[in-house]
């Protein structure tokens, strides 16, 4: 769409570039070069159900129902709280987010292996206590396969709710085995391969998960208080009733969010369906939006 113009262009491509520099930064643009320009074998290709998950823009979605789900857990909450400045550096742990998931999923596999070791020595340094005076590890490979286990859980689900193409069954299956790669050199043990393994891997955590005053205090912040303008934040409100619309009624129940099921299902879901449409439109409109 370069080159052209007109006032309903122009809001497209500014609402698109704006997207673009929260998640990726202001050198969104060179940044996808270094990804997708290098030369080089990688793990996944444009025929693979993870390009067609992580490139959409049903991502906005789940990247927030992952962080609600993952906050559940006492000690990786507890991690997240005093290590990884989401209060005081929302957009630089976005941005540092995406950069890992764009590497490992579309780099060379040498620059995704050296984004996972990165990250591997980060949480070398991450250790302390829980509210309850539980210590953790971030290099915990049962820490590490909760967050992963949520992360991939979620992203499905928002992509099968709102992605412009919903994978099939068979997709669905080859999605978890091959989120579950860098998962592997991340540190996680026995990664699902199926999303049946997925479940229940899932259903095994229950037990231990609880809303901690911590979690709900994230869940404000994510839900009810974003660093955004006033006037993004209506914007905003639609992805994150979508996010809470994919949460179980469970974990909706744990951080007393007082969204009843048929509310979260026929209000959060068209929401999160409209402003996902939204996201896709914008982004549609940047040069490279990749």
């Amino acid at each position: 769409m370069t080159g052209q113009t007109g006032p309903v262009i122009d809001v497209q491509r500014s609402l698109g570039e704006l997207l673009r520099s929260k998640v990726a930064g202001e050198d969104a643009a060179a940044e996808a070069e270094r990804i997708w320009g290098k030369p080089g074998p990688r793990w996944f290709t444009a025929a693979d159900p993870i390009w067609r998950v992580h490139r959409d823009a049903s991502m906005f979605v789940g990247g927030i129902t992952a962080l609600l789900l993952q906050s559940l857990q006492p000690q990786a909450m507890a991690g997240v709280a005093g290590h990884s400045g989401y209060k005081s550096d929302p957009w630089g742990r976005l941005q540092r987010t995406s950069h890992y998931l764009a590497m490992t999923t579309y780099g060379t596999i040498l620059d995704a292996e050296a984004a996972i070791a990165k990250v591997r020595s980060v949480h070398e340094r991450v250790r302390g206590q829980d509210g309850a005076g539980r210590p953790y590890r971030a290099s915990d490979p049962h820490l590490l396969t909760w967050v992963h286990l949520a992360e991939a859980d979620s992203f499905l689900r928002a992509h099968q709710a709102f992605g412009a193409s919903p994978l099939t069954p068979e997709e669905s299956d080859t999605y978890v085995a091959q989120a579950s790669i860098p998962a592997r050199l991340l540190g996680v043990v026995d990664a699902p391969e199926t999303v049946g393994e997925l479940a229940d891997q899932l259903a095994g955590y229950r037990a231990e998960l609880e809303a901690t005053p911590a979690a709900r205090e994230a869940a404000r912040f994510l839900l009810f208080e974003p660093p955004l303008p006033l006037l993004a934040r209506p914007g905003y409100g639609t992805l994150a009733a979508g996010a809470v619309s994919l949460l179980p009624a469970w974990a909706r129940s744990e951080l007393k969010l007082g969204v009843p099921d048929g509310l979260a299902e026929f209000v959060g879901r068209p929401l999160g369906k409209f402003s996902v449409d939204v996201v896709r439109w914008a982004m549609a409109g940047v040069p490279d939006g990749r």
